[in-house]
């Protein structure tokens, strides 16, 4: 009898050592504690590596993602405040139909933007790597999807 007790100890111990917490979105986010201007410093000098930019469009692309950078932060800001204070509700068909619009449109001048400053070899190049980077995160959110259908 104390063997038994002994072994089913042992194996909850296994079995809650075995398993590790899941880590909060916030947890993998690397990027959340730098400013906007460390943001779009890092990104222009992944995109110089990346494209070899040259002195005139790593200016011009560190302008650009500074400005998306702020702005990234201060909506990002704008939501947490109103998630702490209670003032963040369910969007609605409209609203969230505003909202892709308005990312749509966002995404379209980023994409003319980027036409300015990049020379056609560049752009091909910048277009495959965003097209490898969107089936990443597709395959990836489907294996997480995936994930979270099966526990239910």
């Amino acid at each position: 009898m104390k063997k038994l007790i002994v072994f089913a100890v042992l194996m909850a111990a296994v079995t809650a050592m075995a398993q590790t917490p899941e880590r909060s979105r916030r947890d993998r986010n690397p990027m959340k504690d730098l400013t906007p201007e460390q943001i779009a410093t890092l990104q222009t000098k992944q995109m110089t590596l990346a494209l070899d930019l040259t002195d005139d469009q790593q200016k011009k692309m560190q302008d650009l993602n500074l400005e998306n950078a702020v702005k990234r932060s201060g909506k990002m800001n704008e939501i947490r405040s109103k998630k702490e204070s209670g003032e963040l509700r369910k969007l609605t068909s409209e609203d969230r139909y505003a909202m892709k619009i308005a990312v749509l449109d966002h995404q379209i001048a980023q994409k003319e933007k980027l036409r300015n400053i990049l020379d056609k070899e560049q752009y091909v190049k910048w277009e495959k790597m965003k097209k490898t980077r969107e089936d990443y995160r597709k395959r990836r959110g489907m294996h997480h999807y995936n994930k979270r259908s099966a526990k239910k």
